[in-house]
């Protein structure tokens, strides 16, 4: 299997573990304002003129399997460590600083999404950090 496909199938299967908790998380009533498949779907139904919540969580998925997912792939290599697992955790945590300088402000959640809260920078981290473990573990598996 070529490094870009492994790289978009690690990143979906990442993408589905954090999906999973992320709804987990909602149900049990922990931060449930914090929906960031509802944000990018706001921001995506603003420009498009349409309802966001389907547009919201495709969107989520795209982010999460190619951009992120094909980003692994490309720049695995100059990730520290030579155990996939950390360097997926190195990545994860470049991911969240990317959603939480870049994707929080634009969404109007504000720099590292602190109108939402204090525990929305950490909740963030703690799902991206899950995500990369299972983004790095899936990735070494699929050779």
């Amino acid at each position: 299997m070529n490094i870009v496909a492994r790289g978009i199938l690690a990143g979906f299967s990442a993408t589905i573990v954090l999906s999973l908790l992320m709804l987990l998380k909602t149900v049990m009533g922990i931060m449930p304002e914090l929906d960031v498949p509802a944000m990018l779907g706001a921001m995506a139904g603003e420009t498009m003129g349409v309802d966001g919540s389907s547009i919201g969580w495709m969107l989520h998925f795209v982010v999460g399997a190619v951009v992120f997912g094909l980003g692994f792939a490309l720049t695995n290599r100059a990730l520290p460590s030579n155990n996939q697992v950390v360097k997926g955790i190195v990545f994860g945590i470049a991911a969240w600083l990317v959603m939480m300088i870049a994707i929080m402000p634009f969404a109007g959640a504000g720099l590292f999404g602190m109108s939402i809260g204090l525990m929305a920078p950490m909740m963030t981290l703690i799902l991206h950090i899950v995500f990369g473990a299972v983004l790095g573990l899936v990735f070494r598996h699929l050779r």
